[in-house]
Order: C-alpha cells, then structure tokens, then sequence
C-alpha cells in the first residue's frame, strides 16, 4: 500500500506541476498577447501621425505652388502692361521723330501731321492705359454694343470654321 500512496502523491503532484506550468504558460501568454496588442497600436498611432504628417506637408507645399503660380501670373502681367506701356512710348516718339522729320508744308506735310498726330495720340493711349485698361475699355465697349458682340462672335466663329476645314484639306 505504500507504494499505492506514494504513486497517488507523485502522481497527485505532477497533476499540480502540469496544472501550475499550464497556468503559467496562459499567463505568459496573455501577457505576449497584451505586448503584440499594446506595439501594434503603438505602431498604428505612429503610421497615423506619420501620414497626418505626410498630409500637412503636401498640402503645405500644394499651397505653396498655389502661390507661387499666382505670383508668378501676377508678375507676368505686370511684365505684359509694361511692355505695351514701352510699346505707346516707342509709338508716341515715332509720332514725335515723324512730326519732326516729314516735310511741313504741302498735302504731303498734311499727312505727314496727321498720321503724327496719331502716332502719338495712340502712343499716349497705350502708355497711360496698358494693356489692363485696354481690356477694360474693350470689355466696357462690348458690354455697350451687344449687336458688335455678337457680329464680333460669329466672325470669329466663321475664322475657327475656315482653320479647322483648311486644315483637314492639308
């Protein structure tokens, strides 16, 4: 019988060793589960932060081309209305050198001043209004005349028509 009682204790104590491994096992586990849970929201926080990151970045730069782009127009039509403001100022100094250098008497000298006097008429239009105030006058002009808009529309229409069937000849 001794030997039943000790086979039941060493039994009975290897039941509480495996019972204890097991336990210890499950919590080892539920701790590595806990860690892989704990990294992989640490990692999804890091990748969300980076892509907010990302987007502030390209929209920072979107906004930066946005005003340069602007910027760039902007100077561009600076640069436009001061190259036909020099465009009126070399007109009006031809209608100047013309005045001076044609002949003054006579139906030549008479044409000679007339167109003179249009060169520098038109000269100073085009360097006080530039090309700005040109658009302006014409888009005024338009608004007035709608009958001119309309003929201006269909002649210009009637251009487009004769390129594009010129073209399919070629």
């Amino acid at each position: 019988m001794t030997n039943t009682n000790t086979a039941q204790r060493n039994q009975s104590g290897f039941g509480q060793a495996a019972n204890e491994a097991k336990s210890n096992i499950q919590e080892a586990a539920s701790n590595l589960a806990d860690k892989a849970k704990d990294t992989a929201s640490s990692v999804a926080d890091r990748a969300k932060d980076l892509a907010s990151s990302a987007a502030q970045a390209a929209g920072d730069a979107a906004s930066h081309l946005g005003q340069r782009a602007k910027e760039t127009a902007t100077n561009l039509g600076h640069r436009a209305d001061d190259a036909v403001g020099s465009a009126g100022t070399a007109m009006k100094n031809l209608g100047s050198t013309v005045r001076e250098k044609a002949p003054h008497e006579g139906m030549l000298g008479a044409a000679s001043s007339g167109v003179a006097g249009a060169l520098e008429k038109g000269g100073r239009f085009i360097e006080q209004e530039k090309l700005s105030g040109m658009g302006g006058d014409f888009t005024g002009m338009l608004k007035e005349n709608p009958i001119l808009t309309l003929c201006i529309g269909v002649g210009i229409g009637f251009m487009l028509a004769q390129l594009i069937s010129s073209g399919r000849r070629s």
